[in-house]
């Protein structure tokens, strides 16, 4: 009798820890995705699709700074090319973009949109990483949303040439709340999108890109 409670209570006990943990991990998640290099000297500033405006605003804000003298924007897929042929002129992502840095300041002749088009994070390392190769450059400088910030590092150490280097920063506009991301539909979908891509990062990537629209 005495061995059965002694082995029900270090159960009990076992279970409380695991719950203890899980509470803390889950609670944790947020500020465990943000994670970013310090700043310093590169060829480029790279403004990652998405979270318009705050991205190419941090981006504006680096260039000012000096950490680099031209800024490049990726390119998502879109349905330009079945909006245009129903009459329907569409304004890309990459446009606003555009805009946001000449309204932060930065000249329009130091702005570049990659000719690639995008539909996912490792297609953006691979245009980005392929870009830098073509153009003899080392160092970039990679503007996402804070809770991106992990996946992108991860990513760029498996895809991009061990040549290439990155510095990977948050936009810091962002509204992310990394202590409390379970609160709004935003942040936790957010953590949960990081979550699984970084699992899929884990794994080899066996989860592809869906095909480009046009």
């Amino acid at each position: 009798m005495a061995r059965r409670t002694a082995f029900r209570t270090a159960t009990a006990g076992i279970i409380v820890v695991l719950l203890v943990l899980a509470i803390w991990a889950f609670r944790g998640a947020g500020r465990w995705l943000v994670r970013e290099d310090a700043l310093r000297p590169a060829d480029v500033i790279v403004v990652l699709s998405g979270s318009m405006p705050e991205r190419a605003e941090e981006a504006g804000r680096i260039f000012h700074l000096g950490y680099a003298h031209k800024i490049w924007i990726t390119r998502p897929a879109s349905p330009s090319q079945a909006l245009a042929a129903m009459g329907i002129q569409f304004v890309s992502e990459d446009d606003y973009d555009r805009e946001v840095l000449i309204h932060e300041g930065v000249p329009d002749s130091k702005i570049e949109v990659l000719p690639g088009t995008i539909v996912d994070t490792e297609q953006e390392i691979d245009e980005i990483a392929g870009e830098m190769r073509h153009d003899n450059l080392t160092t970039a400088i990679i503007v996402t949303s804070p809770p991106h910030t992990r996946r992108v590092r991860l990513l760029w150490q498996d895809l991009a040439p061990r040549s290439l280097h990155v510095v990977v920063r948050a936009a810091y506009e962002d509204p992310f709340d990394a202590n409390h991301w379970w609160r709004n539909t935003r942040d936790a979908l957010a953590v949960t999108r990081e979550m699984l891509g970084l699992l899929n990062a884990w794994t080899g990537l066996p989860v592809r890109p869906h095909a480009a629209a046009q």
